[in-house]
């Protein structure tokens, strides 16, 4: 054989023993986690929760930095845009990586060209609530008051084309509920209006209602998860009920810029789903709402089936929504 030709055989034979010791090698420097939103909300909460396990696996500090604005896409786009060494990192979610995508006309970046997924962290799903004192005592008897005088019901969000809005549009069109949508700036004041009367109910994160149904000032009548939720397994969900069309979560995932090497995003990969099995976690999660998703979805390949598949099913809502990117 010639030399050359052997030289080449043998580079071949080294190329992948380089890639794991690159993989092994990484990460040289500190790693920064990117929150796309403001401190203080369940991203951000989640996001430091995550950071201190998987800096003590990657033995390099694991540094949340919140970078708001524009719905989550400043944030997105720059890992997305960022060094492929995969040292910068998304902590994103359904409004950032999907919604943003229908509903801007220029978000600043490709979230399926990109970003790379590595793994999907939690699902949180969303409620339909109303005051304790409302006469509804469960989904039925509001569908019941709400199709007899179409409109009469009034359901607040958190602003239109938020997660909150969506996922009662499609309640709505699921269920044939005539409800009235209100849109709000935030849940700042959505809340106090539930509770004065303004608005009779509201869609709204489980956690959040869940708090309020707990000091006894509502009552959540379903959740819009695929089954009932650990933390209120007496609130029947919309699945069961027959609307399947209606299930809509939200999510947390972890993202990386799409040039980074394979074993680089593979170790990331392992020692998400390492971090996630921690029962600590699972159990601080689990007290606003969240749940830690199945093995499967915590890969880069169950990451990405499932995004695909939001973004059809978010697709929807915002066409039966009528929105148009803006």
């Amino acid at each position: 054989m010639p030399l050359a030709r052997r030289a080449l055989l043998g580079a071949a034979a080294l190329w992948p023993m380089c890639h794991r010791a690159q993989a092994q090698a990484w990460p040289e420097r500190p790693l920064r986690l990117i929150v796309p939103f403001p401190p203080g909300g369940h991203i951000d909460g989640f996001a430091r929760l995550l950071a201190q396990p998987m800096a003590a696996r990657l033995g390099q500090p694991v540094v949340v930095e919140n970078r708001a604005g524009a719905g989550g896409s400043i944030g997105a786009a720059e890992v997305a845009h960022a060094r492929p060494d995969g040292l910068t990192l998304l902590m994103g979610s359904n409004g950032s990586l999907v919604g943003n995508v229908l509903t801007q006309a220029n978000p600043g970046f490709d979230p399926f060209r990109q970003l790379a997924p590595i793994g999907l962290c939690l699902t949180l799903p969303l409620t339909l609530a109303v005051r304790a004192d409302d006469p509804a005592r469960s989904i039925e008897d509001l569908l019941t008051r709400s199709r007899a005088a179409p409109g009469s019901v009034t359901c607040g969000s958190a602003g239109i084309g938020t997660s909150n809005h969506l996922a009662l549009v499609l309640f709505d069109a699921a269920a044939a509920a005539g409800i009235s949508h209100v849109p709000y700036r935030g849940t700042g004041t959505m809340l106090p209006d539930l509770l004065a009367g303004t608005i009779t109910c509201v869609m709204d994160q489980l956690g959040t209602a869940l708090a309020l149904a707990r000091d006894g000032k509502a009552r959540l009548l379903v959740q819009t998860g695929a089954h009932r939720s650990p933390i209120a397994p007496d609130i029947p969900c919309v699945a069961e009920l027959g609307w399947g069309e209606a299930v809509f979560l939200t999510w947390n995932g972890l993202s990386v810029t799409a040039a980074t090497p394979a074993p680089v995003q593979a170790r990331l990969a392992a020692i998400l789903a390492d971090c996630l099995a921690e029962p600590a976690l699972g159990q601080r999660m689990s007290a606003v709402g969240a749940e830690v998703v199945a093995p499967a979805l915590m890969t880069p390949a169950g990451f990405g089936n499932f995004l695909r598949a939001d973004l059809e099913r978010t697709r929807r809502a915002v066409q039966l929504a009528g929105l148009k990117p803006e």
